[in-house]
């Protein structure tokens, strides 16, 4: 039966038409934004877990920047104990030399004097935008990364000890061969010191190396992180392509579908002609 004041085959139509342009704006917002799930309405569960997941990316890439200085620090403190163990071995091997007779003690000790002056200069130049990590043997405590273990969210940090560079330079300056009673102890207490500053390098470089890993660790972790984040919220581009094309063709139909609809009340007027 067909009716003038009701056309069903258009409003059938038109339902359809309006269900094909949803779907086609929705793939049109997937293929110009990149995402598939943009707000809490399309997925709340994958939602909810990839802003957390983002943040956390974005807190490990925080505190991987800021490892950078504390690195960049520990590297620079390092150097400077690497410079005073050579400095100290040197001071070593002038000492024994002055064990032996007739060597002039005023002369080693003017080359001893020297050495100290020079570890003066790499001790006051080893820190890095501030940090002094050589003049104090005290704990440090960095922030290393994030956990949520138990669904409680806390940090995970890494502790290293600053080494006393300057106790070192103190002890050796205080040699003096030249009013020496027991050349002996002094040799004894230079290569003590000797193997204080290659503690101190040794110790600085197992925490570089240590930060370097945690810092390659953190480059690793991102990536599955953001990697994650994709595979829930990024859309499959080949299949939003696919799919536009789709909703394009259906779209033609379903409007060529409502034209013709619309064509049957002419069709009954014909009937009255």
């Amino acid at each position: 039966m067909s009716s003038i004041l009701t056309n069903n085959s258009a409003m059938v139509a038109l339902a359809t038409l309006n269900q094909v342009n949803k779907g086609l704006n929705e793939t049109q917002n997937r293929v110009s934004s990149g995402l598939k799930i943009r707000s809490g309405k399309e997925n709340a569960a994958y939602f909810a877990i990839s802003e957390t997941m983002s943040g956390d990316s974005s807190m490990f890439k925080s505190i991987n920047e800021s490892l950078t200085l504390t690195k960049n620090a520990v590297s620079t403190a390092r150097l400077g104990a690497e410079t005073v163990k050579d400095l100290a071995q040197q001071f070593v091997d002038r000492v024994a030399f002055a064990q032996g007779t007739g060597i002039n003690l005023a002369d080693v000790q003017t080359e001893l004097t020297s050495l100290v002056d020079q570890m003066t200069l790499a001790i006051d130049q080893s820190t890095f935008n501030g940090a002094d990590l050589v003049n104090a043997t005290t704990a440090v405590t960095v922030v290393a990364g994030v956990t949520r273990t138990g669904g409680t969210f806390a940090t995970t940090t890494i502790t290293f000890n600053q080494v006393d560079l300057g106790a070192i330079k103190t002890a050796l300056s205080a040699i003096d061969l030249t009013t020496s009673t027991d050349l002996q102890a002094d040799l004894t207490t230079a290569e003590g010191q000797l193997a204080n500053a290659i503690s101190a390098a040794t110790s600085l470089g197992v925490t570089e190396k240590t930060l370097e890993s945690q810092q390659t660790f953190l480059d690793a972790l991102t990536d599955t992180l953001d990697s994650g984040i994709s595979g829930m919220v990024d859309a499959n581009m080949e299949e939003e392509a696919a799919r536009l094309q789709a909703y394009q063709v259906q779209q033609q139909l379903a409007t060529q579908s409502l034209s013709i609809a619309n064509q049957t009340p002419q069709n009954i007027l014909s009937l009255f002609r």
